[in-house]
C-alpha cells in the first residue's frame, strides 16, 4: 500500500527484511528507506544504494554502507564496505510496485550508465589490475553500470585513445591509474577539433599508481576517508565540479596540466631518486634526506600575474619588460586565445594587468591545481578546483634544519607559516630557469603532473624520450577556469 503527497509517494508494507518481519516504508521524496527492526533501519537511497534486483517476491537491495566498528556511539568511522539488504513482498505485485517507485528514484540521480574505462597495468606498484577485479569491477556491476575496459600500452597511449575516442557513447572517462594518465586524457581531449564540447566529458580516477594526489584532493574535499572504493562509489553516485586546466607553453610546445609543474627540489627528488626504484615508496625519503643534506640553488627569474590580496609579492614589471621576449605576442592574439589548432588557451588577455617578478636563485617553485598532489603531502592548503587560479609555493633561501621542518610540515599545509616560504595564488606565471649555483655546466628539471617537460644539461635521464620543452627559454602559464569536469564525492 501507499500514499501519495502531491508527485511525491511513500509505499508502506509490512515486509521480512533480512528475514525479520517489520513494517517498512519507501519515501521517493526524500530518498529514504526505513524499517523498524535490526541494527540499521534506514537507507539513504542516493548516497547508499548502489542497485537491486528482483526475483519473484524478492528485492535484494545492494548498498554501500558506512562502517561503524572501532567508532564511537555507532557512528561511521568514515569506511564503507559492501552489504546487501533482502526485502521479502507478500505479493509480486507488491514487489512490482516498490521496484517501480526504487528504479525511478535511482534514475533521477543522474548516475553514468556507461563508462569507457582506461588502466594503465604499469603503473605504480603495478597492481592495477588486480584493484579493477577486486574493487572497481564489483561496485559497478551492483550498480548496473556498463563499461568498456582497455589498458595502455605504452606512454601516451590514453592520450592517442582520448583524441581518437567515439565519446557519444559514453558518459564518463575513468582512470585507473596514477595522475598521468588522466593528464594524458586532458591532453588527447583538448587536442581534438570538437574539444570544446569533448572536455566536458566527465573524468574519474580511481588510485592506482604511485602519486594519486588528485584522488587524494578530491575525497579530502568533503572529508571523506581516503580509499579505492570511496573513489568509486564517487563516480557511480555521479557528482561532478569543475576543474581547472593549464596551459603550459613553449614556443610552438603546449601542454595541459590539471595537477602541478615544479623546478628546482621537488622536481630533482622526483625524478632522480628513479635511481632508486627497488626501494619501493622508501625511495622518495631517502632521496629528500640526501637532496636536503646537499641543498641545491638555481639561478633563475620568475614573473606572474597575481591573483587580487597577493600583490605584495615581488617588485612591479614595467609593460615593455615583460614584452622584451615577445611574451604578450607570444601568448595571446588580438582576441586574447592562443594562435593554435584544437585548444587554442583561455580567453584572456594578458596586456592590461599587472605582472610582478622574483629574482632567484630558488631552492624551489612549486605550482599546484590541487592542494595534494601526493597522498601524504599538502603543499597548496588553500588550492581550489576550480579558482582560476595556481596556488605557488616558493622558497629562495632557507638553512636546512628549517627546510626540513617545512617538507615535514607539508603533510598538514602548516609549512606556509613559515618566514622562508612564499605562497600566493597567480593567473599566468613565467618561469625562466636557469643553471645550478656554483655549478654552472648542470641545470635542473621542470616536472609537470609527473612528467618531465625540460631538463637542463647534466641532469640525471630517467628515459631515451626527447623532452617536450628546452630548458632555459622562458615557459609560461595561464588558468582557464573550471575547463574540464571531473567527478566528485558530494
Amino acid at each position: 500500500m501507499g500514499y501519495e503527497n502531491g508527485s511525491e509517494i511513500t509505499l508502506t508494507e509490512l515486509i521480512r527484511i533480512d528475514g525479520a518481519l517489520t513494517k517498512a516504508s519507501l519515501d521517493v521524496g526524500v530518498g529514504k528507506l526505513r524499517w523498524l527492526s535490526g541494527e540499521k533501519r534506514f537507507l539513504e537511497v542516493e548516497s547508499e544504494v548502489l542497485g537491486f534486483e528482483t526475483q519473484g517476491t524478492r528485492i535484494t537491495i545492494k548498498a554501500f554502507v558506512g562502517e561503524t566498528k572501532g567508532s564511537s556511539c555507532g557512528k561511521s568511522n568514515g569506511k564503507r564496505a559492501r552489504r546487501d539488504f533482502v526485502l521479502e513482498m507478500p505479493t509480486e505485485e507488491c514487489a512490482v510496485t516498490w521496484s517501480e517507485k526504487l528504479r525511478n528514484l535511482i534514475n533521477s540521480f543522474g548516475r553514468p550508465r556507461r563508462l569507457y574505462i582506461l588502466l594503465n597495468p604499469y603503473g605504480g606498484k603495478k597492481c592495477a589490475r588486480k584493484i579493477f577485479h577486486n574493487e572497481v569491477r564489483p561496485l559497478l556491476e551492483a550498480s548496473d553500470i556498463l563499461y568498456t575496459l582497455q589498458e595502455t600500452n605504452y606512454q601516451l597511449h590514453a592520450q592517442e585513445i582520448a583524441h581518437k575516442l567515439e565519446l557519444l557513447k559514453y558518459d564518463g572517462i575513468v582512470c585507473v591509474s596514477g595522475d598521468g594518465v588522466l593528464v594524458e586524457v586532458v591532453n588527447g581531449l583538448l587536442q581534438r577539433d570538437d574539444w570544446d564540447t569533448a572536455i566536458k566529458v566527465p573524468l574519474g580516477i580511481i588510485p592506482a599508481g604511485t602519486g594519486n594526489g588528485m584522488a587524494k584532493s578530491l575525497l579530502d574535499s568533503v572529508g571523506d576517508v581516503y580509499s579505492i572504493s570511496n573513489t568509486v562509489f564517487a563516480i557511480i553516485r555521479g557528482h561532478k565540479r569543475s576543474l581547472d586546466v593549464t596551459t603550459v607553453l613553449q614556443g610552438e610546445a603546449k601542454f595541459f596540466s590539471v595537477l602541478m609543474l615544479t623546478w628546482g627540489f621537488v622536481a630533482d627528488v622526483d625524478i632522480e631518486s628513479e635511481k632508486y626504484r627497488w626501494m619501493g615508496s622508501a625511495r622518495l625519503d631517502f632521496y629528500c634526506f640526501l637532496r636536503v643534506m646537499s641543498l641545491r640553488k638555481y639561478h633563475g627569474h620568475v614573473e606572474f600575474v597575481p591573483a587580487p590580496g597577493y600583490q605584495v609579492y615581488g617588485e612591479l614589471v614595467k609593460r615593455s619588460e615583460s614584452c622584451k621576449d615577445g611574451i604578450l605576442e607570444q601568448i595571446c592574439g588580438n582576441d586574447g586565445r592562443y594562435l593554435q589548432c584544437g585548444y587554442e588557451g583561455p580567453k584572456i588577455s594578458l596586456e592590461d594587468v599587472e605582472w610582478r617578478s622574483i629574482g632567484g636563485p630558488f631552492i624551489l617553485v612549486w605550482l599546484n591545481n590541487v592542494p595534494w598532489p601526493c597522498e601524504d603531502m599538502m603543499p597548496a592548503p588553500e588550492a581550489k578546483f576550480s579558482d582560476g587560479y595556481l596556488d605557488v609555493i616558493i622558497i629562495k633561501d632557507c638553512p636546512k634544519s628549517a627546510f626540513m621542518s617545512i617538507l615535514l610540515k607539508m603533510k598538514d599545509g602548516s609549512h606556509v607559516k613559515s618566514p622562508y616560504v612564499m605562497y600566493l595564488k597567480v593567473k599566468a606565471f613565467r618561469l625562466e630557469p636557469g643553471q645550478r649555483v656554483g655549478n654552472p655546466a648542470r641545470g635542473g628539471i621542470i616536472d609537470s603532473d609527473g612528467e618531465v617537460i625540460a631538463r637542463g644539461e647534466g641532469t640525471y635521464e630517467c628515459d631515451q624520450q626527447d623532452d617536450l620543452m628546452a630548458y632555459g627559454p622562458p615557459i609560461h602559464m595561464t588558468v582557464d577556469k573550471g575547463l574540464a569536469t571531473i567527478y566528485s564525492p558530494r
